[in-house]
């Protein structure tokens, strides 16, 4: 059952995005108009290092009040390729720069909503180069044990689709591997 779209009107763009307007037809013959978003694409990296601990960032999202740990990720540059893209914003956030990424995940966070897509690569290695470029993104960057994550998204210490997403992915592949 394949939902029909018939037309879209911009309603409100920026360079983060665009919200539209659309005409949709469901399968039963009837319309609604939906509101979506259209954004750009972006990544971000699960970094990990010899002690199987992960670097996240501590940020507050003023969008819902919260602070809470996320992986560093952020907007793909036109051209620009997806791991490029994510081992820059991972330096650029936490001073450390990844050595080799790897696909880990690919994912669509709200898809019922926008067509965000969120490409994010993993390494097991990072070189601290100093302070972050980009110091306003979190309050600070932290080197955290991989088998605390499911504890700390219990407690909502994460709780960002993507990082939670992302960190349950790399546990999994990283329990399989051992």
């Amino acid at each position: 059952m394949q939902w029909r779209v018939h037309s879209e009107q911009p309603l409100y763009a920026d360079q983060w995005l665009d919200i539209r307007l659309a005409d949709v037809e469901l399968p039963d013959g009837r319309h609604i108009d939906h509101r979506l978003i259209r954004t750009g694409p972006g990544a971000g990296a699960v970094v990990l290092n010899e002690q199987q601990e992960v670097l996240l960032l501590w940020r507050h999202r003023f969008i819902t009040g919260t602070w809470a740990y996320e992986i560093p990720m952020g907007g793909i540059d036109a051209g620009e390729d997806a791991a490029v893209a994510a081992a820059r914003e991972v330096e650029e956030e936490t001073g450390w720069r990844p050595g080799p990424l790897q696909p880990l995940l690919y994912i669509e966070p709200s898809n019922g909503l926008m067509d965000a897509q969120h490409h994010i690569f993993t390494t097991n290695t990072a070189i601290y180069t100093g302070n972050p470029i980009e110091a306003i993104e979190a309050d600070h960057a932290a080197w955290i044990p991989l088998t605390k994550v499911s504890d700390m998204i219990a407690a909502r210490q994460i709780v960002g689709g993507t990082t939670i997403a992302a960190l349950l992915y790399a546990l999994t592949t990283a329990t399989t591997r051992d």
